[in-house]
């Protein structure tokens, strides 16, 4: 019996256990003080500090039981988590000020730059390395990321934008894959910055690399560069748009439709889709949230399937004969996590559990996804401080960098003509 148990001591496992209380948390969302913990915008107020209390607590029991559970050693984490869990609030916070936000820079992008310079200009003491553990925040921000899926958004998203984002995904994550392989980007760096490109920015890499083991470094890379390509996107889709949408129709509501589907498809994170079509127009907004939403939504899909792919490989680099153990043996489990939750906050909702259901934005999910980011933004953090930037400037990453942008560039072509044909021609 206690070798039945220890199987399930391990960090796919134990992350995914530690979810669920918070999980449960989040399901009681509606009957919490303003909804629950908020991440901090500022410093300066009393609320601000009192949430701030309770994301450090609830963190702090999270890494302690996680560690305890996990055999690692307990001695040292509770300062070295009290400084991770300090820069990670400053990174909230500057991501939240006004002219930063409006910029599309989100909170992870911060965490790794000042992890980066903790990390490159002052040396690291032994008594701060406890809790830098940046695979294990992951993979509970992933599981929680999962409660804020449902299936009602495939119904919300509408047909047209479902077709649209299988087909680009589609399209784009193997044009950019190969096109990543050609230049000898390595295998799971390739698949999360593709997942990027085609799928929805930062969660999408968070995810795919969380299933396919990326390496940390490459991981904090790749998601810079999303980040820092996300802020010439914003301006340049919607003046394409202006220019290109009107030499194909007269009329205004296609025109928006077009321009919504094409921004929506192709600028990389949630906040960048609502400040690019905003630009172009209201209605155009309301497409792109929707195509948005539709993307974010394929995320588990495109997971589960590298998962399973990765799973039946063998250690060679070879294709495994196919068997359901061997699939098991190998598959992260914490993507099941992510599944279940996001199958158990559906059922919950379509069922009229939360008392909230037919609200568009719930405030269970809502939760959920400020859980998710809080703990994305301290795995950030502990990346950036184990990662020294001479490696980010290695020859291999120029190539990751050359792959995203050509990726991006493929994508925007095909969102464009996916659109036009979808939401011009067939509507």
């Amino acid at each position: 019996m206690k070798n039945f148990f220890k199987q399930f001591l391990v960090e796919d496992w134990v992350t995914t256990l530690l979810a669920i209380p918070i999980l449960v948390l989040c399901g009681c969302a509606y009957y919490l003080p303003g909804g629950g913990p908020k991440i901090p915008a500022t410093l300066l107020t009393h609320t601000a500090w009192l949430n701030i209390s309770y994301l450090f607590l609830i963190a702090l029991v999270v890494l302690y039981v996680g560690n305890r559970l996990l055999s690692r050693p307990l001695k040292g984490l509770f300062w070295s988590f009290v400084v991770v869990f300090a820069v990670s609030m400053l990174a909230q916070v500057v991501a939240n000020i006004p002219f930063v936000k409006m910029c599309g820079f989100e909170a992870v992008f911060f965490s790794v730059i000042f992890g980066l310079i903790i990390r490159n200009f002052f040396h690291i003491p032994e008594w701060l390395k406890p809790a830098i553990q940046g695979e294990f925040f992951i993979k509970i921000g992933v599981v929680c990321l999962g409660a804020t899926i449902l299936f009602r958004d495939f119904v919300a998203a509408g047909s047209l934008a479902l077709v649209q984002g299988c087909v680009v995904i589609f399209c784009v994550w193997f044009f950019g894959y190969i096109l990543a392989r050609r230049l000898r980007v390595d295998e799971t760096s390739a698949m999360t910055l593709t997942s990027g490109v085609s799928i929805c920015g930062v969660s999408a890499c968070i995810t795919t690399a969380g299933v396919a083991n990326t390496d940390g470094k490459k991981l904090s890379y790749i998601v810079s560069v999303v980040l820092i390509i996300v802020v010439p996107m914003i301006y340049l889709m919607p003046y394409l748009a202006k220019l290109v949408v009107p030499l194909l129709t007269d009329d205004v509501a296609t025109q928006n439709a077009i321009a919504g589907a094409w921004i929506g498809g192709t600028v990389d994170t949630t906040s960048g889709v609502g400040a690019a079509s905003a630009i172009y127009g209201e209605e155009a907004n309301k497409i792109a949230m929707i195509v948005k939403a539709t993307q974010n939504v394929l995320i588990g899909v495109v997971a589960f399937c590298i998962a399973t792919y990765l799973a039946s490989k063998s250690p060679d680099g070879g294709r495994q004969r196919p068997s359901l153990r061997i699939v098991w043996d190998k598959f992260p489990k914490f993507v099941l996590g992510f599944v279940l939750a996001s199958l158990v906050f559906s059922l919950l909702q379509q069922n009229g559990v939360f008392p909230d259901f037919e609200a568009r934005k719930l405030t269970e999910t809502a939760l959920a996804k400020r859980f998710s980011g809080f703990f994305f933004s301290l795995a950030f953090v502990c990346i950036g401080m184990d990662t020294r930037l001479k490696d980010i400037v290695s020859r291999e990453n120029r190539n990751i960098l050359y792959a995203f942008l050509a990726a991006q560039c493929f994508n925007i072509v095909v969102t464009f003509f996916a659109a036009w044909l979808l939401f011009g021609v067939l509507a």
